[in-house]
């Protein structure tokens, strides 16, 4: 049977041109041995995905650092948006690389998830790059970590971008009781979707899409359900992959990323966010319109 799969690919690249000290991602900078190694983990996957045109496929890039500014991963992206079985290509990225190469990748399957860091860039600069975005018509959401000291800045950059941006914010979550109800609310009024990222969801037993329809797949072509379970359910390259695709209850006990509770089954947000899942944009955004996002989905 065809398969019809969303991949979350993280290779092993785990540099970046940022230096934020709230990110997760490595602070590390690799030598020549591990950056080819990366480039020729991406190629093998690109080459696997274009040999299988009986498939479809949605492929999210969420590296271990910033992506885009290493050539492979700007090349990968045309490649893969101009194959007939890749219907989405998604990249997390601080935007930071230029961008006239997405004039040679289909921009229609093409969706950035764009991070602003006000540490590490101005808020002109990055709407520079926001406005070639639009100019070559892709796709994009724009977010900010929703630290308490960047919320005038992100409330400017919210007046700043067109409506038909959506601007989400995620919870920063290193502190308990990090946000009291003002600040809660000043954010929540600029993304009406941050209750729920700030939440911690219950997902122990509970039915997900990862594992079945959605899968994360390193370097080496090792697959897991997703990102946050470590236990490999089998490798991408194998004869045998397929069977390993099957649904599973969540083993841990809370999700708290949203590249995870978002396949979720009991949160209904895949209908929030519709064809644009990966890139994180709600179907009904492209008006600018914050009404009928399914704010109220079940627990």
């Amino acid at each position: 049977m065809p398969l019809n799969l969303s991949i979350l690919y993280r290779g092993p690249l785990s540099s970046c041109n940022y230096d934020c000290s709230y990110c997760p991602f490595a602070k590390h900078w690799e030598s020549p041995e591990e950056l080819a190694r990366d480039r020729a983990s991406l190629a093998r996957f690109v080459g696997w995905i274009a040999d299988r045109p009986q498939d479809v496929f949605a492929v999210f890039f969420t590296p271990w650092g910033e992506a885009l500014v290493r050539r492979w991963y700007r090349d990968a992206v045309v490649s893969l948006s101009q194959l007939p079985n890749v219907v989405k290509v998604a990249v997390q990225t601080n935007l930071s690389c230029a961008l006239d190469w997405l004039r040679h990748a289909d921009v229609a399957k093409v969706g950035l998830w764009c991070t602003y860091h006000p540490n590490q860039t101005t808020r002109a600069a990055f709407l520079d790059q926001c406005r070639r975005l639009d100019d070559l018509a892709v796709r994009y959401s724009v977010g900010c970590v929703g630290l308490r000291e960047h919320g005038e800045e992100i409330a400017r950059l919210r007046e700043a971008l067109p409506p038909s941006v959506y601007l989400w914010i995620n919870a920063y979550k290193d502190a308990r009781a990090y946000y009291d109800q003002r600040t809660f609310d000043f954010f929540a009024a600029i993304d009406p979707l941050f209750p729920i990222n700030s939440e911690n969801h219950a997902s122990l037993g509970r039915s997900c899409r990862s594992g079945s329809t959605v899968v994360a797949v390193d370097g080496d072509g090792n697959v897991r359900r997703c990102h946050f379970v470590a236990d490999i359910i089998g490798n991408l390259y194998a004869r045998d992959f397929a069977p390993a695709l099957t649904p599973r209850p969540c083993p841990n006990a809370t999700c708290d990323c949203h590249i995870g509770y978002v396949h979720l089954e009991h949160l209904r947000l895949d209908e929030v966010f519709g064809e644009s899942l990966l890139e994180r944009i709600p179907a009904h955004w492209r008006d600018g319109r914050k009404d009928d996002l399914g704010c109220g989905v079940a627990r």
